[in-house]
């Protein structure tokens, strides 16, 4: 056979070659200069045709094949065999750069991914270590970045799908898929695992009815006439809607009701509805029968208000109910029956309910975000807890209470709290109610030391502090006004703490939050050395 046969014959071969190889097929001569290249469709590479390829130099120079990396992605492989005074050449390039693409479209799928399996979506390489997270929020994550799985790593190695436990949470399950021999996909179902752990906490944290009238601390004018109509309706049947901003206590007022019933003997059952998916809600509201739904238990399982017939269930945030579910709740309190998910079998039911909410359901309700005829079904009575700020006096008396509360707590012995700190508290606006309140008191006590006896106001957290001082240049007056008295607490603050810092600067700007040029500017106008 003559060069311009056998180079015909390599020509017609090429597409073959590069279909099969899954990259570029080449001929050159046997200096490695390119003859004629082509795609894996086949297509005439002309761009190239004329440059020098190495590795089919060196396969030409020595009359032998040779194998190495791409002319143009080093992590392709290629060979040259050298046939006759040409040289046959090909790599598996465009299969890299297809695994490529698919890694990238993997990449940006895999917050979708994450989101529709309800947990974490990873991509690991060939070892089993993960690459990339995305969370069952559509967040990407650096959540144990460089971890390996054993599972993953024997899923790459068998190059088959491997399903088991997450290296995550315990109970979770994981699935690891090999994509190609160099990278794999997982996800687990960790959202759905913590969510039915939440949903049992939350049901367990109100198996039972703590609190009376008689721990809803409070002199005021405001807290009086809420519980005097708590005394009015506790012994009724009546649905009950608490409203409240966020800490005001709905849940204490809903546990002081059932306490206050006939009822109370019985099972008071709470669940927060927006805790929770509303899947998961209906399930643990109604109940199941066997086989209802994927994970379902064998026997089945009796809803919330099953098991608390006869006594109270309190719907916490009930605006953020399921629009579907709150027509099913409007069934069982209209019929006073309750039907397992599942079955067409009722079961009666008596129940009292009382629900909390911090959103006006009348403007929900022209927004269709929440069912009118449910609303006059569970607001038979109306209850409003005032915020901290409508309570007056009641601010030092829960001051008073929480400071003893967190003495037994911390070993601490505080018998007094400054006119100072009353006078900040009677001033601040307290957006998160009792419950900042209670987190301001333990904060506080935190910073006392076991000698001190007084709750003073250098010893308040930084965030209440700073809230007021803010204000401290637009308020006027004497020794007496509050930007003096914040003004001496500051100084105060800093010289106990430089003392304690053993004039240490830097750790006393650290300890107090704030830049050593901020102290040091201070320093000097406190005129402390």
């Amino acid at each position: 056979m003559d060069n311009k046969e056998l180079l015909d014959h390599l020509y017609a071969a090429l597409p073959f070659i590069a279909h099969i190889t899954g990259g570029y097929a080449t001929v050159t001569d046997k200096t490695g200069r390119r003859l004629r290249s082509v795609d894996t469709h086949g297509q005439e590479i002309s761009q190239f045709q004329g440059e020098v390829y190495d590795i089919a130099r060196q396969a030409g120079q020595q009359r032998k094949p040779a194998v190495g990396t791409s002319q143009f992605i080093e992590e392709a492989e290629a060979w040259a065999l050298p046939i006759g005074n040409y040289v046959l050449c090909c790599s598996n390039i465009e299969r890299i750069e297809r695994n490529h693409k698919l890694r990238e479209a993997l990449s940006a799928a895999l917050p979708m991914i994450a989101k529709v399996a309800g947990g974490d979506a990873v991509l690991f390489d060939y070892s089993g270590r993960r690459l990339e997270t995305a969370d069952y929020t559509g967040s990407k994550s650096d959540k144990l970045i460089g971890k390996i799985s054993k599972a993953a790593q024997a899923s790459m190695q068998c190059q088959k799908p491997v399903i088991g436990e997450s290296i995550t949470l315990h109970g979770v399950t994981a699935v690891r898929i090999p994509i190609t021999e160099k990278f794999g996909l997982g996800f687990n179902n960790q959202a759905m695992v913590s969510q039915k752990e939440k949903l049992v906490n939350e049901v367990k944290k109100y198996q039972y009815a703590r609190y009376t009238l008689a721990d809803i601390i409070g002199q005021s004018e405001a807290i009086q006439k809420c519980k005097n109509i708590v005394n009015y309706v506790s012994k009724g049947l009546s649905s009950v809607l608490i409203y409240g901003a966020t800490g005001t206590g709905k849940e204490l007022f809903a546990q002081a009701i059932h306490n206050a019933s006939d009822r109370r003997d019985k099972p008071f059952i709470a669940i927060n509805c927006g805790a929770l998916p509303s899947t998961l809600i209906e399930a643990n509201l109604f109940g199941y029968v066997d086989g209802s739904f994927t994970g379902a238990k064998k026997d089945g399982n009796m809803g919330i208000f099953e098991a608390a017939n006869m006594g109270t269930v309190f719907l916490d945030e009930i605006s953020e109910m399921d629009w579907e579910l709150q027509a099913k709740l409007l069934r069982v309190i209209q019929e006073r029956e309750v039907t397992r998910i599942g079955s067409t079998k009722p079961i009666p039911v008596s129940v009292r309910i009382i629900s909390s909410t911090n959103k006006n359901l009348q403007q929900l309700i022209q927004k269709k975000r929440f069912r009118e005829d449910l609303y006059y079904r569970i607001n038979v009575i109306e209850l409003r807890v005032p915020s901290l700020c409508e309570r007056g006096k009641d601010i030092s008396l829960l001051a008073n209470y929480f400071t003893a509360r967190y003495n037994q707590v911390f070993g601490k012995n505080v018998t007094e709290i400054s006119r100072q700190v009353y006078d900040v508290f009677q001033s601040y606006s307290w957006p998160g109610n009792i419950r900042e309140l209670q987190n301001c008191i333990e904060s506080a006590m935190n910073m006392v030391r076991t000698e001190e006896k007084k709750l003073e106001i250098y010893h308040l957290p930084p965030q209440l502090y700073n809230s007021l001082t803010v204000h401290k240049n637009m308020i006027s007056g004497g020794e007496d006004s509050l930007a003096a008295i914040l003004r001496n607490a500051e100084k105060q603050a800093i010289v106990r703490v430089l003392k304690q810092a053993n004039n240490n600067r830097c750790h006393a700007a650290r300890k107090l939050g704030i830049s050593s040029t901020t102290l040091w500017r201070k320093m000097r106008e406190y005129n402390i050395s």
